[in-house]
């Protein structure tokens, strides 16, 4: 999976917010707000490129004190908001 191009985390009034720049940002007319550890996931996608949910798992508990199966599920329910969104491809 890749993030869709056009794309960026931006903190706006405290909060962390995906939004589209340039002329991808006319067919995404609202923001979608992440909460610390999803900001760091998208971060962290975006500079590996393509990821899955295994690499962005790997990188969360390298990160953070959470179970691989704990990452697991939080990333798997983290990217099919992405999915659901329409943010990644």
């Amino acid at each position: 999976m890749r993030q869709k191009k056009g794309l960026v985390l931006r903190n706006v009034c405290g909060e962390n917010v995906i939004i589209g720049e340039g002329l991808e940002a006319i067919d995404f007319g609202r923001l979608l707000c992440l909460n610390d550890t999803a900001a760091w996931l998208w971060q962290k996608a975006s500079d590996m490129g393509e990821f899955t949910i295994d690499t962005l798992a790997d990188a969360l508990c390298e990160e953070y004190d959470v179970t691989y199966e704990q990452a697991i599920d939080d990333v798997t329910a983290i990217v099919a908001k992405w999915q659901e969104t329409q943010i990644v491809e």
